[in-house]
């Protein structure tokens, strides 16, 4: 017989439990101590599985394959592990052949040693050793590789648990440190899912999440990459479902029920997560390697993993619903068509909506600290210093301005920002934009009285027509009757000069009777096809000498390819012709006169007159083309030439308005509508 090799690979045996971290290296290093301290030709590790208490064969040296199956599986088998693991001694079997025949052809060997691994309350395992022809072993050597095998595998499963302790601690840290940026959860729990499946040595591990308003759960990760995410929802109403009854639970229970979707065949582990108020979820553990006698302590590991877990998808819900709750104020704040700016105690802005930012031009994030009285007119800061500095406490106030540098006419509210303190933090404003509003409320009031002008003057012309017409008749028989006179020889000189006198009078009688005539639009007109532009050269040609000789400057602006107009040429040119004499007595000589023409986007035809005069003054404005209404001195004129102007404008189908330039002065528009298929008015151009 042989003898056992020296104690000389001692020393690298203790460092190699000394220095050795990585489970996957110590193991293997052992089985070679294993070969080279007792001589053995195999070492095999068994440990039982948790279900089937059979044992299998976990890692091995000095053979060519290593047998998947149970080991140990006969009656003799199982009685040589228990004589082992009772002993709690290394078992010598020296004819292998004989005692375990099936145990000799997987180890390829004619005895071998069982060494019985024994932690500190239960045994984790054998240690086989086949050995040579001969060897005696020494039991001690085999028994201090077997320790050393013990504390390898403690040593593993206290780094597996360690990492899986610093996984739920570096995911809470994650969580901790994401601040208002939602985490990744899906990734996290994936990790902590991988974790738990090494810890308890499980087939896959899942987490379940509770969806309150459907009352399901859905699945939200998996440690298996393979296993698809998408899987049917489980009602929390079913109670025969592991995962639904587990979700009513307060500590982790153990399944072994076969036949189960959710939890396969083999031992499985369900773990409700719990929040303070809520049911969150449930942690499903499939096919654990249940150590005999460790359920208490795989228990007591998922409680705690369940705890850690729990806190974490509780910070994560209620910091998903917090920031849900933002970003539906921040869209809501955003959505506002009104312009928004919200500022401290020293009127620094620290928010701002879309609406504010796009109306400055600038970015919302550059608006924060700027002064809000820097960013709009003086007029509005003006406005709010004066409520800010009332007497306290004020309350929301409200005023409408116009405002160059937001654009526009607002109606304004300026709220106190409420908080925790009495005191105002700051304050809310909000400018709504009623441009539109104000213009198209300028436009009806504008029409409001353009149309009560027009029933006033249709009643005055109608009137007017009548007792031009009752007029008319006996100023014809006087003025024919008086012709006839003044062409007899026998008057003598003295009374043909009277005769002629009260020709002239009547003469001028009809003439305003023709007058009032074209003011109620009784006159006939002779409609042709004209050029707007050729009327108004032939008016401003009429006036010429006029201008220069009254220092006037007078500036054409006349758009070219305007289309032509159906008219009386000279009616036109009579109307056009009283709105410059009007501009000029209004300028009293030396002003500026401009007669232009353009063409609408509606596709009419304007003819504007204006002037540097004073003005129109708003009761003047209102009988402005009443007849006989003048503002010159008694007998300096009849107050019918605007009149005439809008009774031939209106025969012909037009409208003629008349306002202030911002600079100062009257504007009169007349517009036309020009005959069909008109061309379109290429860009103007300005002469003197």
């Amino acid at each position: 017989m042989g003898v056992s090799p020296s104690l000389s690979a001692l020393p690298s045996l203790t460092r190699l439990l000394a220095r050795g971290s990585d489970p996957a290296r110590v193991i293997p290093g052992l089985h070679q101590a294993a070969l080279d301290l007792v001589g053995a030709t195999a070492s095999v590790l068994l440990c039982p599985d948790p279900t089937t208490r059979q044992w299998r064969a976990v890692s091995g040296m000095g053979l060519e394959t290593l047998t998947l199956g149970p080991w140990l599986a006969t009656a003799l088998g199982a009685d040589a592990a228990g004589r082992a693991l009772s002993s709690d001694r290394p078992l010598v079997l020296q004819s292998l052949a004989t005692e375990l025949p099936e145990l000799a052809d997987r180890l390829r060997a004619p005895a071998c040693v069982l060494v019985p691994l024994t932690g500190a309350e239960q045994p984790v395992g054998l240690l086989l050793l086949g050995l040579p022809p001969g060897l005696v072993p020494d039991v001690d050597q085999a028994a201090m590789i077997g320790d050393a095998m013990v504390i390898a595998l403690d040593r593993a499963r206290t780094a597996d648990e360690l990492a899986l302790h610093r996984d739920a601690r570096d995911l809470m840290e994650a969580f901790a440190r994401g601040g208002t940026s939602p985490f990744p959860l899906m990734p996290a729990l994936e990790t902590m899912c991988r974790g738990v499946a090494r810890l308890t040595a499980a087939d896959a591990v899942e987490v379940w999440q509770h969806d309150r308003r459907a009352r399901e759960l859905v699945l939200a990760a998996s440690s298996d990459p393979h296993r698809p995410v998408a899987r049917p929802p489980v009602s929390t109403a079913d109670l025969n479902a592991p995962l639904a009854a587990s979700l009513r639970r307060d500590r982790p229970e153990l399944v072994t029920a076969a036949g189960t979707d959710l939890l396969g065949t083999n031992v499985g582990l369900v773990v409700p997560l719990r929040g303070r108020r809520r049911a969150l979820g449930v942690l499903a553990v499939r096919g654990i390697r249940l150590e005999p006698g460790g359920e208490v302590a795989l228990l007591d590991r998922a409680t705690e993993v369940g705890r850690q877990l729990s806190a974490i998808l509780e910070n994560v819900q209620l910091l998903d619903d917090v920031l849900r709750s933002r970003a539906e104020l921040e869209d809501v704040f955003n959505s506002l068509t009104d312009l928004v700016a919200v500022t401290d105690s020293a009127g620094r802005i620290v928010e701002a909506n879309r609406a504010f930012a796009a109306r400055m031009g600038q970015a919302r994030d550059a608006l924060i600290d700027q002064r809000l009285n820097d960013l709009v007119s003086p007029a509005l800061a003006q406005w709010i210093e004066g409520q800010r500095r009332a007497a306290a406490p004020w309350v929301a106030a409200r005023g409408a301005l116009v405002d160059q540098r937001l654009g526009g006419t607002f109606d304004l509210t300026l709220t106190p920002l409420a908080g925790l303190d009495p005191a105002p933090g700051g304050m809310v404003l909000v400018a709504r934009d009623v441009t539109v509003e104000s213009r198209l409320e300028a436009e009806r009031a504008s029409l409001e009285i353009r149309l009560g002008q027009s029933q006033k003057l249709l009643a005055l012309g109608q009137f007017v027509a009548g007792v031009a017409h009752e007029l008319n008749n006996p100023l014809q028989g006087v003025l024919g009757h008086l012709e006839l006179l003044r062409s007899s020889d026998m008057l003598p000189p003295a009374l043909r000069r009277d005769l002629t006198l009260v020709y002239r009078e009547a003469d001028r009688a009809a003439r305003i009777v023709r007058n009032l005539l074209v003011f109620a639009g009784s006159g006939r007109l002779r409609r042709r096809p004209l050029s707007v532009n050729a009327v108004v050269a032939r008016v401003l040609h009429l006036r010429s000498r006029p201008h220069k000789a009254a220092c006037i400057q007078v500036r054409r602006d006349l758009a070219d390819g305007l289309p032509k107009v159906k008219g009386d040429r000279l009616l036109l040119q009579q109307g056009l012709l009283n709105l410059v004499l009007n501009a000029e007595q209004a300028m009293a000589g030396r002003g500026h006169l401009l007669v232009g023409t353009a063409m609408t986007e509606s596709g009419q035809v304007t003819i504007t007159v204006e002037d540097s005069g004073p003005g129109l003054s708003p009761d003047v404005k209102a009988r402005l083309f009443e007849p006989f209404f003048t503002t010159k001195e008694v007998g300096d004129g009849t107050g019918l030439g605007l009149a005439i102007t809008y009774g031939i404008v209106k025969a012909h189908h037009g409208t003629i308005d008349a306002t202030n330039r911002d600079e100062g002065g009257a504007r009169f528009v007349i517009t036309l509508t020009p005959e069909a298929h008109s061309p379109v008015a290429r860009s103007p151009k300005s002469e003197a």
